[in-house]
């Protein structure tokens, strides 16, 4: 049965479509029947305690150009749809906050959003890791420099990054001979004002930062692989990485089965999962990527699975 779909993501006209995974959950739906509807972030308000969108019928073609039309513009409660896509990307500033305090009025007049509001605020996808601390190598989150300071001398070489950046952006690799250390760790903390995290360094990332995706807590079988260019060490395609399909190990497996059941819990619908070498790095929900890129190379359709995924339970909501 199909089923009106709102989707909240960045600029359409600005995607990438052969690689964008909200264009090829837009794609998904499409192809079972579903109406789609297009807003922006700026596109939800509140009126008389109800979330409203500027929301406009939008077609999809799986092109290099011109892959998509949008039709005209109307106003209306966005629980009027049965169910909302959140895909902006990170960062998730105070804006992104409020957008999901907006989402959030829409499902409790019985819209479904994925992935859910409440998640969306509470998961940090650096922070989230700390909930699986058997999944990881040791860590450490603070503000304090000679705290982090103290950790690096303890690990001898350290990747510290941001808690709200995405794509590669401020992560450094730091030993610690490292002439910058301080520098490095003063710019990440805004001394001392922010929270950074610094993890152990894990040497695998020469093989590749895997991206795992789950869908309603159950792992796709394959993973990308994104692998640094020559002189880096941030695997992100972002970065200039180069990815590659590999089948889940034993123990990616293993992580999964042990994140995959809080996500579900959580309302968490579909999340991408890092993990270099046996070590579970990040737990990605806001617009995780990488359907089109394992798609591709094993012949998929996981934004399909998603997308019945969805249907499923809004048949079960009777909507």
């Amino acid at each position: 049965m199909p089923f009106d779909l709102g989707v909240v993501m960045d600029p359409i006209a600005t995607i990438k479509p052969h690689k964008d995974s909200t264009f090829a959950m837009m794609l998904a739906a499409q192809a079972r029947g579903w109406p789609l509807w297009y807003m922006e972030m700026a596109d939800l308000f509140v009126a008389d305690g109800r979330c409203h969108a500027r929301m406009r019928p939008v077609q999809v073609r799986d092109a290099k150009e011109h892959w998509y039309t949008l039709g005209p513009e109307r106003v209306a409660p966005l629980d009027a749809l049965p169910a909302v896509l959140m895909r902006k990307d990170p960062p998730v500033d105070m804006e992104y906050v409020h957008a999901t305090q907006l989402l959030e009025l829409a499902e409790r007049h019985g819209t479904l959003v994925v992935n859910r509001p409440a998640a969306l605020r509470d998961l940090n996808e650096k922070l989230a890791t700390a909930w699986f601390p058997e999944c990881c190598v040791p860590a450490r989150v603070t503000r304090d420099c000679a705290a982090l300071a103290a950790f690096l001398d303890e690990q001898g070489d350290v990747v510290i990054k941001p808690l709200d950046a995405m794509g590669g952006q401020s992560i450094f690799r730091v030993r610690s001979d490292d002439p910058n250390r301080n520098v490095i760790f003063e710019t990440l903390t805004g001394d001392g004002t922010r929270y950074a995290l610094a993890q152990r360094y894990i040497p695998e990332i020469r093989e590749g930062d895997k991206r795992i995706l789950l869908i309603d807590g159950e792992a796709v079988p394959y993973a990308l692989a994104r692998v640094p260019k020559a002189g880096e060490t941030r695997g992100n395609l972002a970065a200039g990485g180069t990815g590659h399909g590999v089948a889940l190990s034993e123990r990616d497996r293993w992580i999964a089965a042990r994140v995959g059941p809080v996500l579900r819990e959580r309302g968490v619908l579909f999340a991408g999962i890092d993990v270099i070498g046996d070590w579970l790095t990040e737990v990605n929900i806001t617009s995780p990527t990488c359907i089109r890129e394992l798609d591709a190379a094993y012949g998929l359709d996981i934004a399909g699975q998603l997308i019945e995924c969805v249907g499923t339970q809004l048949a079960r909501r009777g909507r």
